[in-house]
């Protein structure tokens, strides 16, 4: 019947790119019983973890929005109440959040831009064959694998420490003065240990372009003559644009919530107080819970920007490697 109504609809309306769609519509509908079971289980097996996962995601947030109307300090529970957008204009008003703005955007700039030019080149380095090519992967993706408190504390002591870190310990090697990196260079030092630990994320993203790249096309532009330098900049770079956007762009998602390393190293002094560690001097120091919720939902609204971005980037990639393929 389905084949039926297709073909006497399509030469009689004069319009045969409809047949196809009205066919592909009937066929929804003849479904067999045992078929729509299956289906309506298939979703209803979806639906637990659907609510867990609004509440778990939503539920926080929307009370978090609650506690940025009110006005409310923990050394004063007895004074709480409704303020409206009280906080928020203490936010814009503070003097603090455009400076925490530029912070963040400076640390994670610089770290995300250094981070994917390290990944770049060992991505290239470790796509040629080479003896223990796996052991060098594996070594380097290490620091990514780290706590960030981890990293943090071994950054602190053992590397910068003015007395007994290996840094000041390299540069006396070569007839150089110790340096207070933590005190002199905070935001520096910030960078290096970002950069140090989201380099490997980068790599692995890059390297995935790498391997994805047409052997045979490289060999041909050897064949032509094309030098590995032209080639890189001519075919491989291209190549890798749509990664390189991919890594930047979760990468800078990741950075922005970063917290260990400025509590641990700088305690956000030196102009390393970003947005989430002013959020947490504003709700466990001043004890201004309101005004830390303000901070946080402006926060994550600025996150939520990027990662809208970042997805829509994403699916482009993989609707342009589904037509490739």
């Amino acid at each position: 019947m389905t084949a039926t109504l297709a073909e006497s609809a399509t030469p009689e309306s004069g319009t045969p790119d409809l047949a196809p769609k009205r066919s592909r519509n009937k066929q929804k509908l003849v479904l067999s019983t045992s078929q729509r079971k299956g289906l309506r289980l298939s979703r209803a097996l979806l639906w637990p973890a659907l609510i867990v996962s609004i509440a778990v995601t939503q539920v926080p947030f929307l009370v978090t929005i609650f506690y940025s109307f009110q006005k409310w300090n923990l050394l004063r529970p007895g004074q709480r109440e409704f303020a409206w957008f009280d906080n928020y204009v203490t936010v814009f008003t503070g003097g603090e959040f455009l400076s925490s703005l530029l912070a963040t955007v400076v640390i994670t700039g610089t770290s995300v831009v250094l981070s994917v030019v390290f990944g770049l080149i060992l991505a290239v380095l470790l796509d040629r064959k080479f003896v223990g090519q796996g052991l060098a992967r594996t070594l380097l993706i290490t620091p990514f694998l780290m706590m960030p408190a981890a990293a943090a504390l071994i950054w602190k002591w053992s590397m910068l420490d003015a007395n007994v870190g290996m840094v000041n310990w390299g540069l006396s090697l070569i007839g150089l003065d110790a340096v207070q990196w933590n005190t002199n260079f905070p935001a520096l030092t910030v960078i290096m240990v970002l950069t140090w630990q989201y380099t490997p994320f980068m790599m692995l993203i890059l390297l995935a372009g790498l391997q994805s790249q047409p052997g045979e096309v490289l060999e041909a532009a050897s064949v032509d003559g094309a030098g590995p330098v032209r080639r890189f900049f001519t075919m491989t770079l291209p190549h890798l644009r749509q990664y390189i956007e991919l890594a930047t762009l979760l990468g800078g998602i990741m950075l922005l919530q970063v917290f260990d390393p400025i509590a641990i190293m700088t305690r956000g002094t030196g102009g390393t107080k970003t947005l989430s560690y002013l959020l947490y001097e504003r709700a466990f120091v001043g004890l201004e819970i309101g005004e830390a919720a303000a901070y946080g939902v402006i926060t994550v609204l600025l996150t939520i920007i990027v990662a809208t971005v970042a997805l829509r980037l994403l699916f482009k990639i993989f609707s342009n490697e589904g037509t490739r393929s």
